[in-house]
């Protein structure tokens, strides 16, 4: 409507009833320098409302219904000189952030903004608020890339400044080695280890070395060495078929500068058995408890001491701690009235060990060290899960919860109330695994599915106040 009113320098639209101003609704106006829109109805006004308005000098909005104002607006005003917001009164929360450093940095002279809310910042000056910057972000796991195939679990490693993944494919009889693609940004296929019913695939760094323990359910399980000639796995040695015969984890540590791994054997004639690195290859080191149907071996340190929590579908997990006398693994303690768990997996939150205890039937369980035992803090309901994963992003705590009769659940650490809440529900079909991956500043985590696709989320962060 102002298209052929080029030369016009001031417009008055006060007291009318007009209650939205949308996108380039001065077109035309190159020269206006007085824009005056006073007493009206107003609560929105579209990001590029003033759009074109460069000679503006003057802009009036008091008296209207305004609570919010889009992320630079006056952008273009390029030569604003006095601003009037009075009359209105603004949320004073992630919303008003960009308008808050704004008015920190603008030459142009502008009203008090009084604030409505948040309780805590009624009737004062939108100037008086503190920083924005924590209420003003969120975070969310969107999908990335979706793999085409199922897969039980998801290990990653880091080599001559490339990130890899190697994923387990019982169905496909692989271990599948994918690299991260720094043009494409996602994860593309680097080598194929084939073999039998493979649940379990485990990287070892030994100096510039790279391993992978291969874990079998038919054929023995093997480690296979990466051959830069080749430039692909072959096979370095067999492990001994008499001890392990259903592997269900690998779990690599290192004490004393000298590298070990452990894998738990769930069969009933199984042992689960530690081996170490020689040097030349590795060899079994030390047979733990037999009969017990072993499902997970975590290793963790506590109070400066090496331990190994060992899961069992038939007894409590058992607490194995090093003795640097004989150096083995010794009989310590066990974790009471656990029983039928699954997993264990350890965090850290500041200077503070914590555990998680995955269980098909019943609640899975959050404990909390006191310098003496570990202590449950919180009861996740979780029928039908088979995996209980802590992982964190840029110091946001998470759990990831899978279940095979429900969607998976991820929970966040709320640190005011200490404790984890549900913070998202993902589909994943038969979920076995839930693996954090990062790289070129970003951060993923894989989702393993025993029935789907394995699924790979992105960790982003959401500016609320855009």
């Amino acid at each position: 409507m102002f298209s052929h009113l080029p030369s016009l320098q001031l417009l008055l639209l006060n007291s009318n009833s007009f209650t939205v101003i949308r996108d380039d609704a001065f077109a035309g106006l190159f020269h206006l320098e007085y824009l005056f829109i006073e007493g009206n109805k107003i609560e929105m006004i579209s990001r590029n409302a003033f759009r074109g308005l460069r000679d503006l000098t003057h802009l009036s909005l008091a008296n209207n219904h305004l609570k919010a104002l889009p992320r630079d607006v006056f952008s273009d005003l390029d030569s604003l000189i006095e601003l009037d917001l009075r009359g209105n009164k603004f949320e004073c929360d992630c919303k008003a952030k960009w308008l808050f450093l704004w008015l920190k940095m603008t030459n142009s002279t502008v009203s008090d903004v009084l604030c409505i809310g948040p309780a805590e910042y009624q009737d004062k000056k939108l100037n008086d608020v503190t920083s924005f910057d924590y209420e003003c972000t969120t975070t969310d796991f969107v999908v990335h890339q979706i793999l085409p195939y199922q897969s039980v679990s998801v290990d990653t490693f880091n080599s001559k400044n490339d990130v890899f993944v190697a994923i387990a494919q019982p169905s496909m009889e692989n271990c599948m080695v994918l690299e991260w693609d720094h043009i494409e940004m996602n994860f593309r296929s680097y080598d194929n280890i084939t073999g039998q019913s493979i649940v379990g695939c485990k990287a070892i760094l030994v100096g510039d070395q790279v391993f992978v323990v291969v874990a079998q359910l038919f054929g023995g399980s093997h480690i296979y060495k990466f051959d830069e000639s080749w430039t692909k796995f072959v096979k370095f040695q067999d492990i001994e078929v008499s001890r392990i015969s259903k592997p269900n984890d690998i779990e690599l540590f290192e004490i004393d500068s000298e590298m070990f791994f452990v894998i738990a054997d769930s069969s009933k004639a199984g042992l689960s058995t530690v081996y170490k690195w020689n040097n030349k290859g590795f060899y079994s080191y030390q047979s733990l408890h037999e009969w017990f149907r072993d499902t997970d071996a975590e290793f963790l340190d506590i109070d400066g001491k090496s331990h190994l929590i060992l899961s069992s579908r038939s007894q409590v997990p058992i607490i194995l701690q090093w003795n640097k006398a004989s150096k083995k693994f010794v009989p310590h303690s066990e974790i009471p009235n656990m029983e039928d768990v699954l997993a264990v997996k350890s965090f850290r939150m500041q200077d503070d060990l914590y555990i998680t205890l995955t269980r098909f039937i019943g609640d899975s369980r959050v404990m909390k060290w006191n310098s003496k035992q570990f202590v449950e803090i919180q009861a996740l309901p979780s029928r039908g899960a088979m995996t209980l994963q802590p992982f964190s992003f840029k110091n946001n705590y998470y759990l990831a919860l899978g279940s095979d009769y429900t969607f998976s659940q991820i929970y966040q650490w709320d640190s005011e109330k200490k404790i984890f809440r549900l913070f998202k529900e993902i589909y994943v079909q038969a979920p076995r695994s839930f693996t954090a991956v990062s790289t070129d500043r970003r951060d993923f985590f894989f989702a393993s599915s025993f029935k789907g696709n394995t699924q790979i989320f992105e960790h982003i962060i959401i500016d609320l106040s855009l």
